[in-house]
């Protein structure tokens, strides 16, 4: 799962990440493989014009690659960080590029749900009657990783009530 709960002196924290299905080795790996089939064509042309005027669309092929597959790492970076103590509940979420956003509330208020949203199953944490808020949680998370997610966030506010 790409969460995982910790406890730290006396305090329940959930850290959510997005997964990360290609690491750095199979992106060396991927490019190097790319360049080498795209430059195939490029053996039949050598010693040819045809060669000089094919080469920095290939070229250009490859760096397209290259960049999206590194926007892809760098906005993987983005996690979130739920503290849960007895008496509150924080979440703070880490975008790069963007400063950390934090939430607060008391946890007796405070619970899981699956809404309708911008994503199947909607996981946000509402209840707070003082500011009306939901919070979205885990929105990198898979439809069912953001169903147990809710089922076992539900477990734990409960185990805070008794």
């Amino acid at each position: 799962m790409p969460y995982q709960w910790l406890d730290q002196d006396g305090t329940r924290l959930l850290h959510a990440r997005p997964h990360r299905s290609l690491p750095r080795t199979g992106f060396v790996w991927f490019i190097g493989i790319t360049a080498g089939l795209l430059s195939l064509p490029l053996i039949a042309l050598l010693g040819s014009v045809l060669m000089w005027a094919l080469l920095p669309f290939m070229l250009a092929a490859i760096a397209a690659v290259w960049w999206a597959i590194e926007r892809s790492y760098r906005s993987g970076t983005s996690f979130e960080v739920l503290r849960l103590t007895r008496d509150r509940i924080g979440l703070t979420r880490h975008d790069p590029g963007q400063p950390d956003r934090h939430w607060q509330a008391n946890p007796y208020w405070i619970r899981a749900e699956i809404r309708p949203g911008p994503v199947e199953r909607y996981l946000v944490l509402t209840g707070d009657h003082k500011t009306g808020r939901e919070i979205e949680l885990g929105a990198f998370l898979t439809p069912e990783e953001r169903s147990a997610l809710q089922t076992e966030l539900n477990r734990e506010l409960a185990r805070l009530r008794d």
